[in-house]
């Protein structure tokens, strides 16, 4: 199915709406109408829930780029002091500064954050990582679309009974792939354990199914993308022992205890072992919901009101941070000058990679492990339609796909019958055969680049041909999009074979959070683990590193 930008409506006058980091992209001209996201955003819960400034990065980047006190004064005392400031209004930050008002009640606290919204990464949309250990030939998902871009022509494949038979590939990789998940062999015969599960850590997921299985590329090709949703890349970069952790195919002859993880198995996955029901973890507004309940216990009228058990000053990046005989200083940006106030201890609970550029005072050795911890890029889309029925007609929810941009979509179902839907997709940037942190930085560099016209040009085509055959209309169907870049996404973690240290250490994350003086540093990051809890315990921990 061929359609012209007209046919799928990319003339149409819609909402679009674009996010880089929560930021929102200054403005989108499309079909002669001009939103916002700011605009667009309608205020919910306390002052301060709504879109994203440009101003959000822009300072940020311009420490990194050493311009910002080429051109900023020397910042101005306000003569406030705080018992406490955090640097970062996520999860971990809010988390901090509610734990240290839970063992302080009468502490003062003041949360800067550089976005003019509470909630850091809490606030994207997420696609929620599956839990525990399944057996996922394909993902948690009820179709593939073997598409055009892997196999010459797009293939719907309903992961009913016989699947297999079904897919558009060679006969053999039909073969190859019904030996892995039914009866693969011992590809290590002979070997312990202990050692079988060493050698599986020394490779990715592709190279186990294609050296050591000597599975079909076409068998490859159909598995590339299955673990997208929840790690970000695909099996070029994960790992072949976190893919027998998670349940992939191709393991069953090794011999290896269900029971267990492996030592070389990714936090996460060691985390996740044994968990039966996916999304048990999860809050019925993510995990933006917890904040804004912790937001609400510190500041229930205003954020930034005096005399509030917390108070959150937001549009505000902060520029510096020095530890000093007295107090530390805690430098911001408030738009207009530079001004300061002074902290008897201070959380970073900002990508960690960001701390360098704030205490410049910090050893070369923990400087150098903090940018270390690159963040895998990810890009989510929220479509909204008219209704479901081509859905309902197509007999599918959730869509994984071999090789286009967009590597899912899924369909969140209206409460109510004739209503419009939400249509979630998402694609995953990172260049995964450069591995996740080279893979992380040029996938990044790719995101930033790609127009917003492309994006919606890419939704609008992978939709109608999943849909189209079912009566999916693209032109009058779609009547809104919002696009969510997250240059800087899923925290980094470690995982084999990327990381030789692991598990045994030395960790740069170990050298990386070290308490300075009484600057202690949060984030998911100091972890590092790309999860709701992780950024929590780090909070936690930093806490504790400053009162006891």
């Amino acid at each position: 199915m061929s359609l012209s930008p007209r046919d799928l409506g990319m003339n149409r006058p819609i909402s679009r709406r674009d996010f880089f980091d929560g930021i929102a992209v200054s403005a989108l001209v499309s079909a002669g109408m001009t939103e916002t996201a700011q605009k667009a955003s309608t205020p919910s819960g306390p002052a301060g829930f709504r879109g994203g400034a440009p101003e959000a990065l822009s300072v940020p980047h311009a420490l990194r780029d050493g311009r910002f006190w080429q051109y900023a004064d020397p910042p101005e005392p306000t003569g406030e002091s705080y018992d406490l400031v955090v640097v970062g209004g996520g999860l971990s930050g809010v988390s901090a500064a509610y734990e240290w008002l839970r063992r302080e009640p009468g502490a003062r606290v003041l949360v800067l954050d550089n976005h003019d919204e509470i909630g850091g990464q809490a606030r994207r949309a997420m696609f929620h990582r599956q839990s525990g250990r399944v057996h996922a030939d394909s993902g948690p998902v009820d179709a593939v679309m073997c598409d055009a871009e892997t196999f010459g022509a797009d293939t719907l494949v309903g992961l009913t009974s016989g699947w297999v038979d079904r897919l558009p590939v060679n006969g053999r990789a039909r073969e190859d792939l019904r030996m892995l998940r039914r009866d693969p062999p011992d590809w290590f015969p002979g070997l312990s354990a202990e050692d079988k599960q060493e050698r599986l850590a020394g490779l990715t997921y592709s190279a186990f199914l294609l050296e050591v299985c000597g599975a079909h590329h076409d068998v490859e090709r159909f598995c590339r993308s299955m673990p997208g949703p929840e790690w970000g890349y695909d099996t070029r970069a994960l790992g072949a022992i976190d893919a027998w952790g998670i349940g992939y195919p191709g393991f069953g002859g090794l011999g290896l205890d269900a029971d267990k993880p492996s030592r070389f198995n990714s936090p996460t996955v060691k985390k996740q072992w044994g968990i039966a029901e996916p999304d048990v973890y999860h809050f019925p507004e993510g995990n933006q919901g917890l904040v804004r309940a912790m937001v609400r216990r510190l500041a229930p009228d205003a954020l930034d009101r005096p005399g509030a058990r917390a108070r959150f000053r937001l549009s505000s990046p902060v520029v510096s941070v020095r530890d000093g005989a007295a107090a530390a200083t805690v430098a911001y940006f408030d738009g207009h000058q530079v001004l300061s106030v002074e902290a008897g201890s201070v959380i970073l609970a900002c990508w960690s990679a960001v701390v360098p550029y704030l205490v410049p005072d910090l050893p070369p050795g923990q400087r150098q492990a903090l940018r270390a911890a690159v963040r895998v890029p990810l890009l989510h889309a929220t479509v909204r339609v008219r209704g479901w029925d081509a859905w309902r007609q197509a007999g599918v929810r959730r869509v994984r796909w071999t090789g286009a941009y967009w590597c899912l979509t899924e369909l969140e179902v209206p409460d109510r019958p004739g209503r419009p839907a939400a249509v979630h997709l998402l694609a995953t940037p990172c260049r995964s055969e450069l591995g996740p942190v080279e893979g992380s930085v040029a996938g990044r560099r790719e995101l930033i680049r790609t127009p917003y016209e492309r994006l919606e040009h890419t939704i609008r085509d992978q939709l109608t041909r999943l849909l189209g055959p079912f009566g999916f209309d693209p032109a009058g169907d779609i009547e809104a999009i919002t696009v969510n870049r997250w240059g800087h996404g899923n925290a980094p973690e470690y995982c084999r074979p990327w990381h030789a240290f692991y598990p045994d250490g030395p960790f740069p994350a170990d050298v990386a959070r070290r308490r300075f003086g009484r600057i202690a540093i949060a984030g998911s990051d100091s972890v590092p683990a790309p999860r709701a809890d992780a950024a929590v315990t780090a909070a936690f921990r930093a806490v504790e590193e400053l009162t006891r």
